[in-house]
């Protein structure tokens, strides 16, 4: 199939940024700025510091005082916010384009030259940890952390991104800057610009906006995590837990598998389509059974998540509790049935065309392609996937849906995760 998506153009300057642009005829311009660093390459004694440094970015540089910044953004009516991800961190702008010239370099000065003052520094630790109190008080978080740590044994991916209090409470400003200049490298970094501006245009701003910056901040060693880590095995048993939650008025049931992640690209895609078949729409098969037709859940839904090292086979149900195991069991034959009967044309058919109708309408904005080139190249190293998606998704057939089941998903072994209200 042919996408609405303009091809690309990808530069990599001599001190290691890649750059990539795009022109999109569309009244607005984005700038991504992504880095290869997130709460998955912190050792455990500063978990949450790529998270924090995340707001102390916008508390000032040499040349910005703490938030004229965000003043210069709002003046112009353009928006600016940052994402912090165990894979990733995120800083993203948008603008008019006759803005873009005089704001870019502005967003690109507060990621690569933040002061991270003292004073400021103690204070934003105060709304960090309020923020990690609150997701404490989260209940769907909760639950998340709790499925999280049964799904990871080892990983730092079963660690929270925002990091525990006790951690926080004793992180340095120092550690801080030292972390900045240790992850924050050209080399380390994408950034992408898509808008209504010529290609050719958007990468000079963008080129200039660093170079502005005098150049790539001196390379220091870091002692923490340097070897690539090795997935997990997949469950060899069933790993229960349950918990209790006063605060729900409905059980929870979790349960996980551990999959290939982006590192196995290509292992992913038939796992994309089994989560479909299981959970995407009133049509697919756990929906239908559990919801629609025999009203078991209140809501079930199904997940192919894919982290770099190593992903997750996620499903969540809302239920009552009287019916959670005979909810697991349902599901545990529903899977057993796709690693021994093969998934239907008709099925098939409406996942390519829910995939291919969710691509073109998520790559309508600037800022919708410039969080997909920028994941892409940041996550996975390479732009292709970002542009031929639904091809992949096409490409698969009946079988090879069928060894992916039989391979990554055991009705046996999984994790699963039981939260009830008393």
């Amino acid at each position: 199939m042919t996408t609405t998506l303009n091809r690309p153009t990808v530069r990599t300057l001599p001190n290691g940024l890649t750059i990539v642009a795009e022109q999109m005829p569309v009244e607005a311009v984005n700038l991504n700025i992504w880095l290869n660093v997130g709460s998955f390459l912190e050792t455990d004694g500063i978990n949450g510091m790529a998270h924090f440094l995340e707001h102390m970015v916008f508390k000032g540089t040499s040349r910005l005082a703490a938030g004229e910044f965000e003043r210069l953004v709002e003046e112009r009516g353009a928006v600016t916010n940052a994402a912090t991800s165990q894979d990733y961190t995120h800083y993203y702008i948008t603008t008019a384009p006759k803005d873009f010239a005089a704001l870019a370099p502005l967003q690109i000065d507060v990621v690569t030259n933040p002061r991270i003052p003292e004073d400021d520094f103690a204070r934003e630790k105060l709304v960090v940890l309020e923020e990690i109190r609150r997701s404490q008080d989260n209940s769907s978080r909760r639950i998340y952390q709790q499925a999280i740590e049964v799904a990871f044994a080892k990983l730092a991916y079963r660690r929270p991104v925002l990091g525990p209090e006790a951690v926080i409470e004793g992180i340095t400003a120092q550690q801080m800057r030292f972390f900045h200049a240790t992850h924050y490298q050209p080399a380390a970094m994408t950034a992408v610009a898509v808008g209504n501006l010529p290609v050719e245009e958007l990468i000079d701003i963008v080129t200039d906006g660093f170079a502005a910056q005098g150049g790539s901040m001196p390379a220091v060693e870091f002692v923490g995590k340097k070897s690539q880590p090795t997935p997990e095995p997949a469950f060899n048993r069933i790993v229960r837990r349950e918990y209790i939650d006063p605060s729900l008025q409905q059980a929870r049931l979790i349960m996980v598998w551990r999959v290939p992640g982006l590192m196995q690209l290509s292992e992913t895609y038939p796992l994309d389509i089994l989560a479909a078949i299981l959970g995407s729409g009133r049509t697919s098969r756990l929906v239908k059974e559990l919801r629609e037709d025999r009203q078991l859940v209140n809501n079930i839904s199904v997940s192919n998540m894919s982290n770099r090292i190593q992903g997750l086979f996620y499903l969540s149900a809302q239920l009552p509790s009287e019916n959670i195991a005979e909810v697991e069991q349902i599901i545990t034959q529903h899977i057993f049935q796709l690693q021994h009967t093969l998934a239907t044309d008709a099925e098939i058919s409406r996942i390519r065309r829910q995939v291919a109708n969710r691509y073109i309408f998520g790559t309508e904005t600037p800022s919708d392609r410039a969080d997909l080139y920028g994941y892409y190249r940041s996550v996975v190293g390479d732009l292709t996937p970002a542009l031929n998606y639904p091809q992949q998704i096409q490409a698969l057939d009946a079988k090879t849906i069928q060894l992916a089941a039989r391979q990554y998903l055991s009705p046996n072994a999984y994790g699963v995760i039981a939260v009830k209200p008393e």
